[in-house]
């Protein structure tokens, strides 16, 4: 017998790691710890074949070996990243990844580089005390949320993978072991900016600030002033991306520097949660007990963070220590702008609006208002607005039940139907770009709990009908309808928790 013949056949990837040129202060070179033994629970068809990968062989033992890294595929040079960061406001100088690995990097099929990147790999140089290892229940929520967030149009890191691990885990209980195979346009965080500049590494904070605009802000190398041109870019994707958070309901409830990236993605979906009924001060988070990252919160703390950012730059921005605050500034100044852009222009979007005109924003507003104080669901009532008729109040019934006074909607409607009498738009044409931005589903976190729950006893059926409804959040699923419905007083969750 042919012994070649007899070889598993190993899954293609065509590296090409950037990263891995930087100097080595940048990270740690170290491999994933292997598992027991890894199953492949679910596996990211569509992302696999953007990512120019063979689903078939990812779908073998061998596949498993690798997404679970114990096999290291040819091309790959894992390591660690470095990286310090702004917890609830206390600067931690060294955090890094204590429990992730980045594999390597690939270009998918749009000529996009990805990270690939193993959430759960096993202890490296920065798990402190850690056991640099993940549970089932986060990585099955990460897997979700992530897919939720692309379904939204929403820039978003995604799952690859989620793989058994075979061993048992402990945190406040025994839980059974699993690994995120994570994909992303990067992995830098304002954290890693400051974990040079507290170093005072000037050097190291210039390389990092030329890998980034070589990696997301090309753009930015013929700007006069190039640093400041990255510091502005990122000001705006910040902004754009917060206030996208907000139009949908998502509280991501661990805004740490840490967990601010760069690229403009969401990224590391821990206790992050999206609203059921409408509360501006809601948090979720188990650990965010004075509510800093509330759903309201996120505006100014996004520009926190990013005031943190431009404090690293401060270096590279100007002649002298005047010049260089000047310039941040100003790039800091234009996020107040931007996010006001996205949010409110998404918010006259989803309330029907084709054009801006003078108290759209206050109506917007007034109705967010009516909607915290009657507890309205958040995701429901704008849905059902978009099916509303411009003259035939008659229709407001779903809409009506939604508030505990149906009057406190009545009044608002009245006012929006004679907003809407000055606009010319056509209203099936206005129907039909109302719920192009207003989502029939949310991973409501009931519903993910109930897929947690069920897959931890190895049912893996609430799972997948939760990802049908949530990767196509625009479009009805009348087999599913049921995931439209808020929870029920015994369902409701009130906290959510980190996987660490």
């Amino acid at each position: 017998m042919n012994q070649a013949l007899s070889q598993p056949v190993t899954p293609r990837f065509t590296f090409d790691n950037s990263y891995a040129r930087l100097p080595e202060v940048f990270y740690a070179r170290i491999e994933p710890t292997p598992v027991a033994q890894p199953t492949l629970l679910r596996l990211n068809h569509s992302l696999a074949s953007q990512l120019g990968l063979d689903v078939e062989l990812l779908a073998t033992d061998t596949g498993a070996q690798i997404l679970a890294g114990n096999l290291i595929p040819p091309g790959a040079e894992p390591l660690a990243m470095a990286y310090a960061g702004h917890q609830y406001g206390q600067f931690v100088p060294s955090l890094g990844d204590g429990r992730a690995i980045l594999l390597g990097e690939l270009i998918d099929r749009d000529g996009i580089r990805r990270d690939l990147h193993l959430k759960g790999s096993g202890r490296t140089p920065f798990s402190r005390m850690g056991d640099g290892r993940a549970v089932l229940g986060p990585v099955l929520r990460e897997y979700v949320l992530g897919e939720a967030m692309q379904g939204l149009g929403i820039p978003t890191t995604r799952a690859l993978a989620m793989v058994a691990t075979g061993e048992e885990v402990y945190r406040e209980r025994i839980e059974p072991g699993a690994i995120l195979v994570r994909v992303a346009a990067g992995h830098t965080r304002v954290g890693t900016f400051e974990y040079f500049a507290r170093r005072d590494d000037r050097e190291a904070v210039r390389h990092l600030a030329d890998y980034v605009i070589a990696r997301h802000y090309p753009a930015c190398r013929d700007a006069d002033r190039p640093y400041r041109a990255l510091l502005e870019q990122v000001v705006q994707r910040q902004a754009e991306l917060i206030a996208r958070w907000m139009l949908v309901g998502f509280i991501h409830g661990v805004m740490n520097t840490d967990n601010t990236a760069i690229s403009g993605e969401t990224i590391d979906y821990g206790p992050c949660a999206f609203i059921d009924a409408f509360d501006p001060k809601a948090v979720y988070s188990s650990i965010d007990r004075f509510g800093r990252y509330a759903w309201d919160q996120q505006p100014s703390t996004g520009l926190w963070n990013l005031t943190q950012l431009a404090n690293c730059l401060l270096p590279l921005l100007g002649e002298d220590e005047h010049a260089a605050q000047k310039s941040a500034r100003a790039a800091l100044d234009t996020y107040g702008n931007a996010f006001e852009q996205a949010y409110y222009g998404g918010l006259r979007a989803k309330i029907g609006l084709a054009d801006a005109r003078a108290g759209d924003d206050d109506l917007a507003l007034d109705l967010l208002g009516r909607m915290a104080q009657q507890q309205a669901d958040f995701t429901n009532t704008f849905r059902e607005l978009c099916a509303l008729s411009a003259d035939d109040p008659s229709t407001d019934g779903p809409v009506r039940e939604l508030f505990d006074d149906p009057g406190a909607f009545d009044d608002w409607a009245q006012q929006w139907r004679e907003r809407l009498a000055v606009q010319t738009q056509p209203e099936a044409e206005r129907q039909a770009a109302m719920r192009a931005v207003n989502p029939a589903y949310i991973p409501r976190n009931h519903r993910v709990q109930e897929a947690i729950d069920a897959a931890e006893q190895g049912d893996l059926a609430p799972l997948d009908r939760l990802l049908e409804v949530v990767s196509t959040p625009f479009d009805e699923h009348p087999d599913c309808i049921e995931y439209r419905r808020p929870p029920q007083p015994h369902e409701i969750i009130e906290r959510t928790f980190c996987g660490t």
